[in-house]
């Protein structure tokens, strides 16, 4: 049974799309069968993946407005174990369209009930605004990851969201985990990342990830080849930051299936088990957590 995870963040810019195209990417090489739908207008995530435009391709919207089943939209992302369910412009009119329809909010949910058994794990790229877009997503995750640029402004940002998170959990998805925050966008030359990091992993505690994804020129170069950057250069410290991200939440899975283990209050973390093919890139960024280079992340 696959585990749902929406990358949220109501902020822009934070890398949710950078999160969205390398942990699945990572994931996959772990051996772990993995699906990412893009559910923002914006198709970064599908362009991010090597997919250009394309009038012709079918897309999340299909599925959403005209019921088309999410099996026939899903397509093979040109890595082993990776597949991707597209986005284009026209999920724009669909968030429009949605205002409408019955059960406006469980559309994704049930349009992927019947995936969860082919895959070990979902990501759903959610667009930058708490929208029925947006929505549709975090009723369809077991949990939500959310990804924290590692600056001043998005400490203030982070209290709104879990707010939000807090409210949907009320109403639209009682059981809606939080599976992590993430750290991206990390410089350990500047003063100001270190202490917004202090700050968050002081107030969240272990609902922090241990990894840190660092600013990084080969995570930003990848998407424009259109290519995680686990496959641009897996040497780089982005690839590492990512590939040690998987890790982490593959074993945070072994933990709550193995001892029935959970972060405290709420974050949980499932996935299933597996050994990574880019296990040589691995080893050499081991227990990089918490560490940072030079480059940017993107989403």
């Amino acid at each position: 049974m696959a585990r749902v995870i929406a990358i949220a963040n109501q902020k822009g810019g934070v890398g949710k799309t950078t999160t969205a195209v390398n942990l699945g990417a990572s994931l996959a090489a772990s051996d772990q069968r993995t699906l990412v739908i893009d559910c923002d207008p914006q198709a970064n995530t599908t362009s991010a993946l090597g997919f250009p435009k394309d009038p012709a391709r079918r897309t999340l919207y299909q599925t959403l407005i005209l019921n088309e089943p999410i099996e026939r939209i899903a397509i093979d992302a040109k890595i082993d174990l990776l597949d991707l369910v597209p986005s284009d412009r026209n999920l724009v009119g669909a968030a429009v369209e949605l205002v409408a329809m019955e059960n406006r909010e469980y559309r994704l949910k049930e349009a992927i009930r019947g995936m969860r058994e082919k895959y070990a794990f979902i990501l759903i790229d959610c667009p930058p605004s708490l929208d029925l877009l947006t929505l549709n997503a975090l009723a369809a995750a077991d949990s939500v990851l959310v990804p924290i640029q590692c600056e001043y402004l998005a400490l203030e940002g982070v209290s709104e969201l879990l707010d939000t998170l807090m409210r949907l959990r009320r109403t639209i998805n009682p059981s809606l985990a939080i599976e992590g925050i993430l750290l991206t966008m990390y410089d350990d030359r500047t003063t100001l990342s270190k202490q917004v990091a202090a700050d968050l992993r002081s107030f969240f505690g272990s609902q922090v990830f241990e990894s840190v994804i660092p600013r990084n020129v080969r995570l930003a170069e990848a998407p424009s080849h259109g290519m995680p950057v686990l496959f641009y250069d897996i040497s780089s410290r982005g690839a590492e930051s990512y590939i040690q991200l998987a890790k982490e939440v593959i074993s945070n899975v072994q933990k709550r299936l193995g001892q029935g283990s959970e972060r405290p209050d709420p974050g949980a973390h499932t996935g299933a088990t597996g050994n990574a093919n880019a296990a040589s890139a691995a080893s050499a960024g081991g227990g990089s957590s918490g560490s940072g280079g030079s480059g940017t992340s993107s989403g």
